[in-house]
């Protein structure tokens, strides 16, 4: 007979009875029974414990009151400890189960997930749920008793080392004196002869060495009163030229009617007094009343060449005598003054000249001035560009002033002006007016008249234009100044053409006559 058969076998106890199948290895005998075999070799149980007493199922299937699952057995409420939970004895329609086995079905012979069952733990649901709250118990547990641990050996540190503290100290014990070693020069390393080699050529220290003490600082006071009231307006440069005190410097350092002090290297301050200005060249002559300057000594600035050492002397941002170093970039720079419009023969260099060094000098280096540091190109965009006016070109002018106090045959015409030599400047000045001029138009633009001038008694107003002069078409400064000085003196009369421009671009010319006068004043 099969063993798979069992699985249909009627119960005695019940029509629908299904005995669950259990595999021959799996069946124990119950105690106090034994086994006999009859001619079919069925086995029978002898003895047979007495079925428990039948429940009340009134209306249930598959007993306990669930429905049947398919397989003669009850459903299992997990929710309900009384109702199919492994390891208690259920009745299933007055029919004993036996506890914690697993199902088979017609078609199985091995039991599937249910190993747990097999050895005998009972339900795993059941000890997962009773072993989870144990083990996070005991992690939660574990964490404090660290975090205790940790604290308590924080607290005793910071206790140990504030009452060990002055033990430690007096184990390090006091410090120990640095000692710093030093050194130095070779002897006679600073001697001036040691700057200075065969042929006459310096050092950098030794040019800057020799000239340093010709250098002075220039004080500007403006609303000066009895020594008491003064406001400083502004510092600069200059070089002692001689022993008896005169100085040379750039005409923008000084004010027409301002008080001026010079500082020298030493330390001794001295009233300056202006001996002759000239804004037209930038060029100015102080003299104080001082003995035993050292004077400076001019070169020759037409030997300069292009990458040649040379050295900047001055007192930019009023740090007295400041040397910065650099090369001849070029020469023969022609560079017009902003003020005047003049233009000026300069030596370009990239030594760093700042506000402050005008009026200072460029040195070579055998120590000789061969330039008048005057101006540098400001933008964002270059650096490195500084214009020292030349001493060949300042030297004239530097004896004119002294000589008179002024350049003789200097003329004036008594007007401020406004040229149209590029198209910036053309647009600059129709910004300026307030409309566009007629595209083929040209002249120059008068800013302003002196009241004391002799064109200021013609017709000519402020803000008209000077086209013309004798008959030449004139429209920069330049052009003015070659045009006049190449037929005209001081005292002479000049004939002009003149123009009117109104806002609608419509022009009226007319014609003056002016005489030059003689600029003894250096503003011009």
């Amino acid at each position: 007979m099969d063993e798979r058969d069992n699985y249909n076998n009627n119960s005695p106890l019940e029509s629908n009875y299904q005995q669950p199948y259990i595999p021959k290895h799996e069946k124990t005998e119950p105690e106090g029974a034994f086994n006999t075999f009859g001619s079919a070799g069925a086995q029978q149980n002898i003895h047979t414990p007495p079925p428990p007493p039948q429940s009340n199922n009134y209306g249930s299937q598959g007993g306990c009151g669930q429905p049947d699952n398919g397989y003669g057995q009850p459903n299992r409420n997990f929710s309900n400890p009384q109702q199919g939970s492994f390891g208690q004895q259920q009745y299933s329609g007055g029919y004993y189960q036996q506890p914690n086995r697993p199902v088979y079905d017609r078609f199985m012979y091995e039991p599937i997930g249910f190993e747990e069952l097999e050895r005998g733990n009972g339900s795993s649901d059941a000890a997962e749920k009773k072993s989870r709250p144990t083990s996070e118990k005991a992690i939660a547990a574990l964490f404090f008793i660290l975090v205790f641990i940790a604290a308590g050996i924080s607290v005793f540190g910071i206790v140990h080392d504030l009452l060990k503290s002055d033990e430690l100290v007096d184990k390090i014990g006091n410090p120990q004196q640095v000692v710093l070693y030093k050194e130095s020069k070779p002897k006679g390393a600073n001697d001036t002869e040691n700057f200075k080699d065969e042929n006459g050529r310096y050092t950098t220290e030794g040019a800057a060495a020799l000239v340093k003490p010709s250098i002075v600082k220039i004080y500007t006071y403006a609303d000066y009163a009895g020594y008491v009231a003064k406001k400083t307006v502004g510092t600069g440069s200059g070089i002692v030229l001689n022993e008896e005190g005169y100085i040379v410097t750039n005409a923008h350092v000084l004010q027409a009617d301002g008080y001026h002090k010079v500082e020298t290297v030493d330390g001794d301050f001295f009233d300056a007094k202006i001996v002759g200005r000239d804004a037209k060249t930038d060029i100015a002559v102080v003299k104080v009343n001082a003995k035993d300057l050292t004077p400076a000594t001019l070169g020759d600035s037409d030997e300069a060449m292009v990458g040649e050492q040379v050295i900047a002397i001055g007192n930019p941002a009023n740090l007295s005598n400041t040397v910065t170093d650099g090369i001849v970039s070029a020469v023969n720079r022609k560079i017009r003054s902003d003020s005047t419009g003049f233009e000026m023969n300069c030596i370009q260099t990239n030594a760093d000249i700042s506000p402050g060094n005008s009026g200072g000098a460029l040195v070579n280096m055998y120590g000789q001035v061969i330039g008048i540091t005057s101006s540098k190109y400001v933008s964002a965009e270059f650096e490195g560009l500084g214009f020292a006016i030349t001493i060949n070109e300042a030297s004239p002018v530097i004896e004119e002033l002294i000589k008179n106090g002024f350049v003789a045959g200097r003329f004036r015409i008594g007007i401020r002006l406004r040229d149209m030599e590029t198209d910036a400047k053309r647009e600059a000045l129709e910004e300026l007016i307030g409309y566009k001029l007629p595209e083929d138009f040209k002249g120059i633009y008068i800013d302003s008249i002196d009241e004391d001038s002799d064109i200021a008694n013609t017709d000519l107003k402020k803000g008209d234009f000077i086209t013309e002069i004798n008959g030449k078409t004139v429209s920069t400064y330049d052009e003015l100044y070659d045009t006049i000085s190449s037929q005209y003196e001081a005292g002479d009369t000049v004939p002009a053409t003149c123009a009117h421009v109104d806002k609608d671009g419509n022009v009226s010319y007319y014609s003056i006559e002016f005489k030059l006068m003689e600029d003894t004043s250096g503003n011009y």
